[in-house]
C-alpha cells in the first residue's frame, strides 16, 4: 500500500475504486503528473474512470493537503503526492521534467534579516532549473 493510500485510509477518506486508482497512480518517488497524465494512467487500471472524476479527485486531494499542486513556467499544473516531506523541485527548462530535491541547510534561515522587510517567514519554495541528462544528450 502506498504512503498516500495509507494517509487517506488513516483520515477515514472514503476510498471508492476511482479514488483508489487515482491514489495508486500518484504513488512513487518523483511523481509530478498532469491531470491528463493521471487520467491516462488511471484508465489503464480502471477503463471506465472519467476525466471529470480524476479532476475532482485531484482537487479533493489538494484541498485535503495530501497532494501538492505544482506549476512551473506556465505549463500544466502537476500533482505531487510528496506533500508531507519538505522538499524543493529541480525542473528541466526544456522538457519540464520535475524531480524532488532535498537541499541541506535551513532555507528559511538563509534569507538575511535585512531582506525580509519585516515579514514573518513561514515557508520557502525554491525551484532549481537546468537541463536534464536526456535533453542534454539530444
Amino acid at each position: 500500500m502506498s504512503d498516500l493510500l495509507e494517509r487517506l485510509r488513516g483520515r477515514g477518506w472514503r476510498l471508492t475504486a476511482q479514488r483508489r486508482v487515482v491514489a495508486e497512480v500518484l504513488d512513487g518517488d518523483h511523481v509530478h503528473y498532469t491531470a491528463d497524465e493521471v487520467h491516462a494512467k488511471a484508465t489503464e487500471l480502471l477503463p471506465e474512470i472519467s476525466r471529470a472524476t480524476v479532476y475532482n479527485t485531484l482537487g479533493e486531494l489538494v484541498s485535503l493537503g495530501e497532494v501538492l499542486e505544482v506549476s512551473t513556467d506556465g505549463r500544466a499544473k502537476r500533482y505531487d503526492p510528496n506533500a508531507h516531506h519538505a522538499h524543493q523541485h529541480l525542473v528541466c527548462s526544456r522538457c519540464g521534467t520535475i524531480r524532488d530535491v532535498h537541499p541541506s541547510g535551513d532555507l528559511l534561515a538563509d534569507l538575511p534579516t535585512e531582506e525580509r522587510y519585516g515579514f514573518r517567514l513561514s515557508t520557502v519554495e525554491v525551484t532549481y532549473r537546468g537541463v536534464c541528462p536526456n535533453c542534454s544528450a539530444a
